[in-house]
């Protein structure tokens, strides 16, 4: 059950303490969407503020405002999301601190029509030049070892989880396939990734411009990784305002789309293209399972780390993602998902 201490009084009493000039504003709670954050538009501002219920970094509480604030700062550059407007430190009224970012006006991403949008801003975030230092932001030496790391951590939890036999026999014959990536020394080039870009993220422009707006898990590995995110499956069917089920050649365009945006440095990337896309998948489908096993505990009294308790979130938004996660770990999910790739194999570089 959420707390009762209303998040915009939290909120108000953080902004006087700071003595920030919008503490009088009217504050206005945004629907639950999520798992990670409270949202609240600061009326009349442009500003709204971002409110951790949990690090999905399992990071202290001031770290994973650093760990946010480099990620708006650093896809900045990109033209494709908000600016990053202020910050609130960890305090009594808000444990975890906020940050204060532009509100972007627009409308919920519209499927298929706006995957043209997406693949570009996809782009632009892409071709952000690396920095010289990357640090807070994830950055490890094989990011592909990395992410099979995080995959095995959350696939320990399917058997918790009840995953169907069947099921569990099908993730483990595509883990080994993405397992068998790791032989090879090659590797696809790096960039910014948002690695959290599925399409309820976005918000559409008048303009048609398409801006990404969450981008608390920014790290540097490989693009194919956010292309994947943003038309799995697992994602386009996951926000209710997204909603959407793809087919292969809309896939593809999508793909297609963003090689063009993207010109000489997708090169690299095009062979890569499916591999990563079985990986996201796999990735996204062992957080199913974490959630499932983990998100029955008691809310955790301390403000820092990752906490996926139910606790933190309304009850209608819980209710969603368990009809989500029971839908994905079905297999006639599993095995659609797996159909689907073996279409794109024909119609994705090689």
């Amino acid at each position: 059950m959420r707390d009762a201490d209303r998040i915009d009084h939290r909120l108000r009493m953080a902004l006087q303490a700071a003595g920030h000039p919008a503490a009088g504003l009217p504050l206005e709670p945004l629907r639950d969407k999520g798992l990670a954050h409270d949202h609240v538009r600061l009326v009349g501002s442009g500003l709204l503020a971002r409110i951790p219920k949990q690090s999905q970094m399992d990071l202290g509480a001031l770290d994973n405002l650093v760990y946010q604030r480099a990620c708006f700062e650093r896809a900045a550059a990109s033209g494709h999301t908000p600016a990053l407007l202020g910050w609130l430190m960890p305090s009594t009224h808000l444990p975890r601190g906020a940050l204060l970012v532009q509100e972007i006006a627009g409308r919920p991403a519209h499927l298929p029509a706006d995957l043209s949008a997406m693949a570009t801003a996809l782009a632009t975030l892409h071709a952000v030049p690396l920095p010289e230092e990357r640090a807070p932001l994830l950055s490890p030496a094989d990011p592909l070892r990395h992410l099979c790391d995080e995959i095995a951590g959350q696939m320990a939890h399917l058997p918790a989880a009840k995953v169907p036999p069947r099921v569990a026999r099908a993730i483990d014959s595509e883990w080994h396939n993405v397992q068998q990536l790791l032989t090879s020394p090659e590797r696809p080039p790096q960039c910014l990734i948002a690695f959290d870009a599925h399409p309820g993220n976005f918000i559409v422009q008048t303009d048609g411009r398409a801006m990404l707006v969450d981008l608390e898990k920014c790290r540097f590995a490989y693009p194919g990784l956010d292309l994947a995110h943003a038309t799995l499956y697992t994602s386009t069917t996951w926000d209710v305002d997204t909603r959407a089920e793809l087919t292969p050649a809309q896939v593809s365009v999508f793909y297609a789309t963003w090689t063009q945006a993207a010109g000489p440095a997708a090169e690299g990337a095009l062979a890569w293209h499916l591999h990563l896309r079985r990986a996201m998948w796999l990735w996204s489908l062992s957080w199913c399972a974490k959630w499932r096993a983990t998100s029955g505990a008691a809310a955790s009294a301390r403000p820092h780390g990752e906490d996926w308790s139910s606790e933190h979130s309304d009850a209608a938004l819980v209710a969603h993602v368990r009809d989500r996660v029971d839908h994905y770990l079905s297999l006639s999910v599993v095995s659609w998902v797996r159909e689907e790739l073996a279409t794109l194999e024909q119609l994705l570089p090689s």
